[in-house]
């Protein structure tokens, strides 16, 4: 428009002059000569070069206006629109002189708002990260919490209990002894004294909730303690027929106690031995990572289901048949290995199975 316009002027401030100039012509020319005829065409055509002149310079002032600015403010449109839709990912076309200076500010908004939606996405990680440990630890409180409990109520009943579970058994042992007893006598009797030893050992296995530990976490060498547990299950039914895979390398040492330990390891061999209904393959590692010994029992048994491994170490929580466990063996592991510094946790292995691991401290 500006260009249509200066045109215009130029044309009706010069069209005077230059008519005056053509009728001088004229005037000096004959009539019908050649100056004059050129001077009458002049002055015809003078009109359609104004229009001629018009109509380049408004296809030129188009075609430079939308270069400069068009076609930057049509790009700045939908960078704005994706930036609305928080869509940073922006590819910023470089456009006239013009437009130079409003896409830099636009470039300017677009990297303060991914750094602020860098700075977000990452405040929100460390979030549900703090959020995770949060909740990690509420249920490690309340697991805390439940064993205490435990641990003061078994102080309170121990001795109640135990005193007349012994006279029980001395009772038995008396009535076995009675000349002229049936086998039905018998069998009842023997039946009767395995529930009171069960009883006996649920006390006993409470009592270790409460009991402070035995003394100070030393250096203990795995490859004996554990080549000791296994030779001392081995002979068991449940492990007959079972095949051992056991890599523990030697001279590597883990800080704690030997009979805590040794009665998590059994306690957990046991849980594999029957998880497999005493058939598959054990597998036992240990290996110094990070730090730390981690020591690993796998089993290749059904796994534990996803509703089991939250409350999998709760007391008296178990998954095995009445009478058939007690529920106290992972609580009782879980604080012998805890009261020595370390951690034992469980998971369902990629390969199938359960697997659980526990993590002491090196020497």
């Amino acid at each position: 428009m500006f260009g249509v316009v200066a045109t215009a002027i130029s044309w009706i401030t010069l069209q005077p002059a230059l008519s005056k100039l053509l009728a001088a012509v004229q005037r000096l020319s004959p009539n019908d000569g050649p100056q004059w005829v050129m001077a009458a065409r002049l002055q015809r055509v003078l009109p359609f070069y104004l229009a001629l002149d018009l109509v380049v310079v408004t296809v030129f002032g188009y075609f430079v206006l939308q270069w400069m600015v068009g076609r930057p403010l049509r790009a700045a449109e939908q960078s704005i629109e994706r930036l609305s839709h928080a869509n940073l990912d922006v590819k910023w076309e470089v456009g006239g002189p013009l437009m130079s200076q409003f896409q830099r500010a636009l470039k300017r908004m677009a990297e303060a708002l991914q750094s602020e939606q860098t700075t977000t996405r990452n405040q929100m990680a460390e979030l549900r990260s703090t959020n995770v440990q949060l909740m990690r630890a509420q249920s490690e409180l309340v697991a805390s919490d439940r064993l205490a409990t435990v641990g003061k109520l078994a102080a309170g009943v121990a001795h109640e209990v135990g005193n007349p579970l012994s006279g029980i058994l001395g009772y038995l042992s008396l009535l076995r002894s009675r000349p002229g007893a049936t086998d039905e006598t018998l069998d009842m009797v023997k039946r009767i004294e395995a529930e009171v030893q069960r009883i006996d050992q649920i006390v006993r296995s409470l009592l270790e909730l409460g009991r402070p530990s035995r003394g100070a976490p030393g250096p203990v060498e795995l490859e004996s303690l554990i080549d000791s547990n296994v030779k001392l299950l081995s002979s068991g039914p449940e492990f007959k027929n079972l095949k051992w895979k056991i890599e523990v390398p030697p001279s590597l040492f883990a800080r704690c106690e030997s009979g805590p330990l040794s009665q998590v390891v059994i306690n957990l061999l046991i849980n594999a031995a029957q998880a497999m209904g005493g058939e598959g393959t054990l597998e036992l590692s240990a290996a110094a990572v990070d730090g730390q010994v981690v020591l690993k029992v796998r089993d290749h048994g059904p796994g534990l289901p996803p509703e089991v491994l939250p409350r999998l170490f709760e007391p008296f929580f178990t998954t095995k048949a009445a009478g058939k466990g007690t529920g106290l063996g992972l609580a009782v592991s879980r604080h012998l290995i805890e009261a020595m510094g370390g951690r034992l946790s469980a998971a369902n292995h990629a390969g199938g199975g359960a697997e659980f691991t526990v993590r002491l401290l090196l020497p």
